[in-house]
């Protein structure tokens, strides 16, 4: 089963799966609340869940669908690799986490293995997830930084943040870049949501 609020992915993974002899594409959602009642109806072997949806996310639907059926297998197939979006799809219970730039061979194995049982990572969000285990973010942001970020979370400009911490702005910015360095991101709101689902704010 495929879920994605894009019809122009959900053609395109369509396309690649039903290429396959053995692979049957058994219905398709384009929401993460239409998807849990969609594979309750169809109990699909697996399925492929975007991450970023309106009304309920991929994550959510993951943990309901697997709540009701424990025995499908859910792979990821997402544009994003952050550490926060990884942990939190495996946390979930996903069989496997794709990036959509995979080719058809990539695809259709990685839902081959899926329904032997096999979990299945992009190379890229293996090693991720690999270094992510042995240095945990929490033990590698200072204290420092983490106070910046909350800070950030609460609104507050570089100006404001330098104020509160009496620092200068520049010092703040380099807390952040460091910050942004550590948790693999570029910008201030995915440092902050980043910093969240890893439990550090």
């Amino acid at each position: 089963m495929l879920v994605d609020d894009h019809p122009v992915v959900r053609e395109g993974l369509r396309g690649m799966i039903d290429a396959e002899p053995d692979l049957t594409v058994v219905g398709e959602a384009g929401s993460g609340g239409e998807a849990v009642a969609l594979a309750e109806a169809l109990r699909p072997d697996v399925i492929l869940m975007d991450l970023r949806m309106p009304d309920v996310d991929g994550v959510t639907a993951t943990e309901r669908i697997l709540a009701a059926l424990p025995q499908t297998r859910i792979i990821v197939v997402t544009t994003y690799e952050a550490d926060a979006d990884i942990l939190r799809a495996v946390e979930a219970g996903a069989a496997g986490y794709l990036l959509k730039d995979a080719s058809r061979a990539e695809l259709a194995d990685a839902v081959r293995d899926a329904a032997r049982g096999k979990t299945v990572l992009a190379p890229s969000v293996a090693d991720r997830l690999v270094r992510f285990v042995r240095q945990p973010v929490s033990a590698s942001l200072s204290s420092r930084e983490i106070e910046v970020l909350a800070l950030v979370a609460k609104g507050k400009t570089n100006a404001d943040i330098g104020r509160d911490l009496h620092i200068s702005e520049a010092t703040v910015k380099t807390h952040l870049l460091r910050a942004f360095n550590k948790l693999g991101v570029s910008d201030r709101t995915a440092a902050v949501t980043t910093a969240m689902g890893l439990g550090l704010l």
